[in-house]
């Protein structure tokens, strides 16, 4: 069988392209890759409007089965491609576009589900959503990134503390001048965007990280990630806290802009002893084993998340969460391996609607529920090392019923051999793209 995929960011560009739309896909591939080998022949493609249907139709010839798998949203996925077609996308909302706004048909989500005929996602979270949209019976199967497995490899053993060495941006609170960040009538002269400070600037940098270690990785400029109320709640939760580090890894390729609107934050809470760094770099993966293996807890405050990669990462290799209980996330933080933060309903917009109007909803986080989860955690991991222990082993069966390959596996097969038998019922030759 030929297996080809396809998504938006080639893996030679990644780390220039790290927060633009559509980047955490190029990831997602990553980690199906070696299970999609173990099922047939993988053949990456750049351009699928030509190159699918040409290796399709070779297959064809020499009696191969072939699919093809995009890796994007469905309002960016190919349709009328002669070759079975199969989006595999991530969602947090609770409505599907179901508006063809900006004049594009494809931004109705459901003509594209409805044209390629099938559909995989991450979570059974999107799953409801998306049967709510098209109908009960419409095939599509929750297969989340198959990453339990690989973060199962042992690790070395940590010295106290470890020293993260690294070419990056590095701000950390309790080394820079908070007070320059403030913005008052008696500081009107501070520009729009603040510089970043002096002594911060891209270079090799070491990091101590010991203590109780808050590890939150996302890209800042994504409304979703809610780092406003992560940075508040974690100073004002342990601010007497000389031994508490929040340690926020940006992924983006030029978080310049925003870090200076995450120090005034920082600088808002008033006096504290506990820490917050920012750190901006692209981590190759010794310095990545080593913030992991560092990390106490792994933080999550989002209104919505179609799977987390970082979260589900620290979580299967045994780091609990600090998150809320919602979309994808239901799938796998509970109280046993959390500390569950509340969160309710709340109106909510499309991300990528330029109109932003309200046509679904999203998750408010509770503030004090959120500032409750840290200060419970940081008892458990001083006091209580046997109920943190206890956390740990339950984050990782959670992850291993999750997204192990035993569990994703079988899911995946599933869902290729019924497109392709539904494509063989009911074969199509290429249509126009009436989607566009």
């Amino acid at each position: 069988m030929k297996l080809l995929t396809y998504t938006s960011t080639p893996a030679r560009d990644l780390q220039s392209q790290l927060g633009r739309p559509e980047y955490s896909y190029r990831f997602v591939v990553q980690e199906f890759r070696p299970l999609l080998r173990s099922l047939g022949d993988v053949i990456e493609v750049e351009h699928p409007e030509w190159e699918v249907d040409a290796i399709y139709e070779a297959c064809r010839r020499h009696g191969e089965e072939c699919v093809f798998l995009c890796f994007m949203p469905p309002n960016k996925t190919p349709v009328g491609l002669a070759c079975p077609t199969i989006p595999v996308f991530a969602w947090e909302y609770e409505a599907l576009p179901f508006e063809a706004f900006g004049g594009k048909p494809r931004n109705d989500w459901r003509r594209v589900l409805a044209s390629v005929g099938s559909a995989l996602t991450h979570s059974t979270y999107t799953v409801e959503c998306t049967r709510a949209a098209m109908g009960n019976q419409f095939p599509i199967a929750s297969v989340p990134a198959p990453l339990w497995d690989r973060m199962q490899s042992p690790r070395e053993p940590l010295s106290a503390p470890a020293i993260l060495s690294i070419d990056a941006i590095v701000i950390d609170s309790h080394l820079i001048d908070l007070f320059a960040y403030r913005r008052s009538a008696i500081n009107a002269a501070l520009p729009k965007v603040l510089p970043v400070p002096p002594g911060c600037e891209f270079g090799r940098h070491n990091i101590v990280l010991d203590g109780i270690l808050y590890t939150a990785i996302f890209n800042p400029f994504d409304g979703r990630k809610n780092w406003l109320m992560m940075v508040s709640a974690f100073c004002e939760a342990l601010r007497d806290r000389s031994d508490a580090t929040l340690l926020i890894k940006l992924t983006h390729h030029d978080p310049a802009e925003i870090i200076p609107e995450i120090i005034e934050a920082i600088y808002k809470m008033g006096p504290m002893q506990c820490r917050v760094v920012l750190v901006h770099a692209y981590l190759h993966q010794s310095a990545y084993d080593l913030l992991l293996a560092a990390t106490t807890f792994a933080v999550n405050a989002s209104h919505g998340e179609g799977q987390c990669l970082p979260l589900m990462e620290y979580m299967a290799a045994g780091k609990v969460a600090v998150a809320p209980r919602h979309t994808s996330m239901r799938d796998y933080i509970d109280h046993d391996c959390a500390f569950v933060v509340d969160s309710t309903e709340e109106i909510g917009t499309w991300p990528h609607d330029p109109r932003q109007i309200f046509r679904t909803l999203r998750q408010r986080i509770h503030y004090h529920s959120l500032v409750a989860a840290f200060r419970q955690s940081y008892y458990v991991a001083t006091k209580e090392p046997a109920v943190y222990e206890a956390m740990s082993r339950a984050a990782i069966d959670s992850l291993r019923r999750y997204c192990s390959m035993e569990v994703v596996r079988p899911r995946l097969e599933q869902s290729i051999r019924e497109r392709l038998d539904a494509h063989a019922a009911n074969p199509v030759s290429k249509v126009s793209n009436v989607c566009a």
